[in-house]
C-alpha cells in the first residue's frame, strides 16, 4: 500500500483545525499536523501577496489521494487553494501500515 503526503496551505490555524477534523473524521485521512504559522509570498491576479497562513500535513493511502482532495477543495476558504500530493518512497513501516489501517476503503 503506498502512502501520500498532502500539503494543504490555509488562511489560519481555525481553518487548518476546521479542515483535518472533517478529513480525519471521515477517514480520508489517518492524521493531519498543522503548522500554525507560516508566511506565504506569491503573486495572485497580477499582485504579489506577502500573508501568514497556516499549514497541513496530512497523510493517506494513494488510493484516496483524489477523494481527499475533493472534500479539502469543498472545505477551504480559497478560490485557488494549494493542494499538493507527494509520494512518501520510505519511512517507519509500523508507522505507514497504521496510516494504511486507519484510512477507510473508498
Amino acid at each position: 500500500m503506498k502512502i501520500q503526503l498532502l500539503y494543504i496551505t490555509t488562511k489560519n490555524r481555525e481553518e487548518a483545525q476546521h479542515i483535518a477534523t472533517v478529513l480525519v473524521g471521515e477517514r480520508l485521512a489517518a492524521c493531519a499536523n498543522i503548522v500554525e504559522s507560516i508566511r506565504s509570498i506569491y503573486r495572485w491576479k497580477g499582485e504579489t501577496h506577502n500573508d501568514p497562513e497556516a499549514l497541513l500535513l496530512v497523510k493517506t493511502r494513494e488510493d484516496r489521494v483524489a477523494d481527499l482532495i475533493k472534500r479539502a477543495r469543498e472545505l477551504h476558504s480559497y478560490e485557488c487553494p494549494c493542494i499538493v500530493s507527494l509520494p512518501i518512497s520510505d519511512g517507519f513501516a509500523p508507522f505507514l501500515n497504521w496510516v494504511a489501517e486507519e484510512v477507510a476503503a473508498g
